[in-house]
């Protein structure tokens, strides 16, 4: 049976791939980005069945305004992400509010403005991005380690407000054939698959997979679930 998705911040990376992988099961998907012209070109190159518009969560003002035509919803992915490196000794903290604001209020504003489009059943499932930065922080992951953190906490909020949706929360860890790390000069991830028991890091394919599994199963909400292969246990 077809559905009907939207994934925010689906023009690169991760987010592209959830949109690729809900089109080709035939799923209609509106994905999103910051600019028009981009996000209608990706939609195009991805299928017919995909719809690209342009929406920055980093101003949540103009959010409801840029998701008006959106139809019914059977599903929404919050996966706009910012790369962001800052320290408390040296804070910028126009960064810092751009981040919090994009994740924070950017994702749940955009909840907010599709509230009369989610259809009210325990099918529909909202995905949230957070990483694992909240809980294995790194030098300059001060507002990343911040925000995901609160992205936790706003994960089990929305799931007790908005139930029968269901709401969870994805963490991903390094993900190693991601454009960011896999574009990463050679040895740079050895020191990271060192660390997971299988010494392999999580890939693009187990994270799409985990944000199917949150979108469809019907007996999970208020989750927060890690893709890291078990990364820091050894």
């Amino acid at each position: 049976m077809s559905r009907r998705y939207l994934v925010v911040g689906g023009t690169s990376g991760i987010g592209r791939e959830i949109v690729a992988s809900l089109a080709a099961d035939g799923h209609e998907v509106t994905l999103t980005g910051r600019d028009a012209a981009a996000a209608e070109a990706i939609a195009r190159e991805i299928g017919p069945n995909v719809r690209g518009i342009a929406v920055d969560i980093s101003e949540p003002e103009d959010i409801a305004p840029a998701l008006a035509d959106v139809g019914e919803l059977d599903g929404l992915v919050l996966a706009a992400i910012e790369r962001d490196a800052n320290t408390v000794r040296d804070y910028d903290i126009a960064r810092a509010r751009r981040l919090v604001t994009l994740k924070l209020v950017g994702y749940t504003e955009t909840v907010h403005a599709l509230l009369d489009r989610l259809v009210p059943s325990r099918s529909t499932g909202i995905v949230l991005f957070g990483g694992r930065a909240k809980d294995a922080p790194y030098p300059g992951s001060i507002t990343v380690s911040t925000i995901n953190g609160g992205v936790e906490g706003l994960t089990t909020a929305l799931a007790l407000e908005l139930a029968p949706l269901r709401v969870n929360a994805l963490h991903p860890g390094i993900i190693g054939d991601s454009p960011f790390w896999a574009g990463k000069p050679a040895g740079v991830l050895d020191g990271y698959s060192s660390r997971t028991p299988g010494g392999e890091l999580a890939t693009m394919r187990d994270v799409v997979d985990a944000t199917r599994f949150l979108l469809h199963n019907e007996g999970v909400s208020a989750t927060n679930l890690y893709v890291d292969r078990g990364w820091r246990i050894t």
